[in-house]
């Protein structure tokens, strides 16, 4: 459990590189609403061989530290515990500091993934298409064993990716297929598209969209939309974006960081899409 949500308290987001993370605006968010102005939140650029060094200097006022690329993996032996959850796809991206000085690491990314599917009306699918195999792929395949009934086919561009997400399924025990990348334009006719690549990546396949899609979880949010999310959304499909993703991932931060349920989740989206607008 978190210490108390009184006196003054900090949190921050660790990651190199950090300045473009929306995670203080949506933090900072969620203190004014729930009334704790001695709260603070900060981003600090952190690599994985600063990290050690950066949790030795960490005071009692420490709530909380939310964890980004590359430290959601370098962070594991830093800490007392981590959760089920977590430790299904070896990724922390919420560490909490008990009041004891305990410090137990999370992933919100695997719930936030079907919360955020979940707003948009998706609770269940028979299969589901996944293009990309990186970190945020084993995260996606985590969250679609809870909810897809199916196959899930995953679009990799090669074979040492394929063999590390044939992996991932065995360890999350879900049904998958690996296909080839220049094939993924098959993927699109799926109930569920999940894109998880790095910008640009699904540009080439915008013009392949089919003329009635369905639904596209794109977790870009910075360029957006996409070339991928324009299209899908102006053939009428249904469009879950980065920002959903990164949203309801810090609501189930903010709620074990501070305490406090439910955390504010429409103070938060109206911060993240103004801190968007700003850039």
């Amino acid at each position: 459990m978190p210490a108390p949500a009184t006196d003054r308290r900090r949190a921050a987001v660790l990651g190199s590189p950090i300045a473009h993370s929306l995670s203080p605006a949506l933090h900072r968010a969620a203190y004014t609403e729930l009334g704790l102005a001695d709260w603070t939140y900060d981003r600090f650029d952190v690599d994985e061989a600063a990290l050690p060094g950066f949790f030795q200097e960490l005071g009692s006022e420490w709530a909380g530290l939310s964890l980004t690329m590359p430290l959601k993996r370098a962070v594991i032996p830093l800490l007392d515990s981590i959760s089920d959850t977590a430790a299904s796809v070896d990724a922390v991206n919420t560490v909490v500091f008990g009041a004891d000085g305990s410090r137990t690491g999370d992933n919100t990314d695997i719930p936030g993934i079907v919360a955020a599917l979940r707003e948009h009306g998706i609770e269940k699918t028979e299969t589901a298409a996944v293009l990309g195999a990186g970190a945020t792929a084993s995260s996606a395949l985590a969250a679609l064993a809870r909810i897809c009934t199916g196959e899930v086919a995953v679009y990799v561009r090669s074979a040492a990716r394929a063999d590390e997400m044939r992996g991932w399924a065995r360890r999350l025990d879900v049904d998958v297929r690996i296909a080839d990348w220049a094939d993924a334009e098959e993927a699109l006719r799926a109930p569920l598209v999940v894109a998880t690549t790095p910008a640009g990546a699904t540009d080439a396949l915008a013009a392949a969209v089919p003329e009635s899609p369905s639904t596209l979880f794109d977790v870009l949010y910075d360029p957006w939309p996409t070339a991928l999310a324009a299209r899908w959304s102006a053939y009428g499909g249904a469009v879950v974006s980065g920002l959903d993703l990164l949203l309801h991932q810090a609501v189930l931060q903010v709620e074990q960081m501070t305490g406090r349920a439910p955390a504010p989740l429409a103070a938060m989206r109206k911060a993240g899409e103004r801190a968007l607008a700003d850039r």
